[in-house]
């Protein structure tokens, strides 16, 4: 496996400001404030518990981040993707999935991050949570997977880290053992510098806040097509095109750039509506519960606005997918979706 590809099975995993505000809707920091910040380097990461911290861990959690959507067992056919009652954090064993049509014959396991001690991370301390989160280093010392998508969280700041690690830690324990993880290929650390979203130059503040929510959520990862060898194709990034199959269907995400086969006619308020119903294009069809909107919808409006207005600076990408239509071949993705023979 030669990209990150997580969020791409299931969408998503964790997703998580330099200087944040005493509310979940505080803005996010300038720009690509990576890694453990200057005055920590050295220090062994602590995250105290706050009542500001939970409130942002959860607002991370629960929304930008969509994480029980994989450490829970998601409810596509009735509940669109949230997890069942009770598993939220507890981890769960995926069967019949694929990814670029192989099966993974033992299912992808998703550990349980409850503090329960026995199952879950109950023993895990705040630095090892770090490690995991930053920079795929599992509590035990082994490589994580790519799976895991910190290629992606790796610009997380101090401040969220510690707010998300104060959120799991508030979770009720569950107890629920899991098998080790058994993955068809050799596992590394790999931090995927090809997929680092482009960041303008002279941006606003609100595209830098659109830049990092955008990381967090790990958008391009879904919204990027891979080549025969499963590399990202780079030059089409946000241009839709990876195909996904599960419970929720067999689809391909769209385009979401500013080109007319992308979301051209979309502006903010349509952007934040289409987040808020899962209904695309101004109400005209249905999101796929695979698309976390159900997730999304709780965001704030100035984080919604703000993705929308960093999407509309990434160079645009002539790419028509529409899966309310019959799959046909489209030669760009190398995939069968509506409108492919268009491309």
């Amino acid at each position: 496996m030669s990209r990150s590809s997580f969020s791409r099975i299931v969408c998503g995993l964790l997703a998580f400001c330099a200087l944040i505000a005493l509310l979940p809707s505080s803005r996010v920091p300038r720009a690509a404030q990576n890694r453990i910040s200057p005055e920590n380097e050295g220090k062994e990461f602590r995250a105290a518990p706050s009542p500001q911290r939970l409130a942002r861990g959860r607002y991370i959690v629960r929304n930008i981040a969509h994480c029980f959507r994989c450490h829970g067992e998601a409810d596509f056919q009735n509940n669109l993707g949230q997890p069942k009652p009770g598993t939220e954090g507890a981890g769960y064993i995926v069967k019949d999935e694929s990814f670029e049509g192989e099966p993974f014959p033992d299912g992808l396991v998703h550990p349980n991050i409850t503090p329960d001690k026995e199952t879950g991370a109950g023993t895990w301390s705040d630095a090892q949570f770090e490690r995991a989160i930053r920079h795929g280093i599992g509590h035990d010392g082994r490589a994580l997977s790519d799976f895991m998508p910190y290629a992606f969280f790796r610009s997380m700041t101090d401040e969220d880290v510690a707010s998300v690690i104060v959120c799991l830690r508030s979770l009720p324990p569950v107890h629920n053992p899991l098998p080790k993880t058994k993955l068809p290929f050799p596992l590394k650390v790999d931090f995927h510098p090809e997929m680092e979203p482009p960041f303008p130059a002279n941006a606003s503040e609100q595209v830098k806040q659109g830049w990092y929510l955008v990381r967090l959520a790990q958008c391009n990862d879904c919204h990027t097509p891979a080549d025969e060898k499963s590399n990202a194709k780079t030059d089409m990034m946000f241009g839709g095109g990876f195909r996904f199959t599960g419970p929720w269907g067999d689809i391909v995400s769209p385009n979401i750039t500013s080109d007319p086969s992308g979301i051209s006619h979309y502006d903010a308020a349509m952007f934040i509506k289409t987040m808020r119903t899962g209904r695309a294009s101004g109400g005209v069809r249905d999101l796929n519960p695979f698309m976390p909107f159900s997730d999304y919808r709780n965001m704030t409006d100035e984080d919604l606005k703000a993705i929308f207005a960093y999407l509309q600076t990434v160079k645009p990408v002539r790419h028509q997918v529409d899966n309310s239509e019959p799959p046909v071949y489209c030669p760009l993705c190398r995939q069968k979706h509506g409108f492919g023979d268009k491309n």
